[in-house]
């Protein structure tokens, strides 16, 4: 299992971001760590006007620039995180903010990872449509599934699989019904854990049905 805190810490590598791809990030990063919120009322994935609600708070620091054109850098990432791992606990707002002041970066950085007990690579964010982020940030995931690619698509002499030699002719198939399946090439991001494929089948069997009931009525 990878170290939660260097895990944590390729995130600063796509910052700066805006307000949405702030938000999509950390609601990505609380999914994939699997964290069960203790409070039934706290949502887990933060949204744009929860982001500006918290800096209005105090409960995270201002942002370089106004309006559209706010940017938001790894530092209001951690606090983003630790807000909400402290809501799912069933912390109060004045508790946290006082948790928060009294907690330097590295402090931060440290407590959100050992919290998170498991941080997913950036990779896999472009695995959940509900996680993608876009433009420059979208860009820079691309260009490093790329680079860390070989020519066939895959890291040199590593499957992204365990299990699965590098074969850009491997796939995964999944049943989701009488005459259906899903098949997910072995080298791409989706295949890498069976949650991730699952999450995939899940997804498109979903969407079969809605379409089947569209057209039933």
């Amino acid at each position: 299992m990878a170290d939660p805190l260097l895990a944590l810490r390729d995130y600063a590598k796509l910052a700066p971001w805006n307000i949405r791809d702030l938000s999509t990030i950390a609601g990505g990063i609380l999914d994939g760590a699997g964290v069960t919120p203790i409070n039934s009322a706290a949502q887990s994935r933060p949204s744009d006007r929860t982001i500006r609600f918290y800096v209005t708070r105090h409960l995270m620091s201002a942002p370089d620039g106004r309006g559209t054109a706010a940017i938001y850098n790894y530092r209001h990432l951690l606090q983003l995180l630790a807000i909400k791992l402290r809501q799912m606990e069933g912390a109060t707002l004045s508790a946290i903010e006082k948790d928060l002041a009294e907690s330097p970066g590295d402090v931060l950085e440290k407590r959100v990872a050992s919290t998170l007990g498991t941080v997913p690579p950036p990779d896999e964010l472009m695995a959940d449509p509900r996680s993608v982020p876009r433009g420059r940030v979208a860009r820079m995931l691309a260009n490093r599934s790329r680079e860390a690619a070989g020519p066939g698509g895959s890291r040199p002499g590593q499957s992204l699989t365990p299990g699965v030699p590098v074969d850009s002719g491997a796939w995964y198939r999944m049943g989701i019904g009488e005459g259906l399946e899903v098949a997910i090439r072995a080298d791409h991001a989706a295949a890498r854990r069976p949650d991730l494929r699952a999450r995939v089948a899940a997804a498109v069997a979903r969407a079969l049905t809605e379409s089947a009931d569209e057209e039933a009525t």
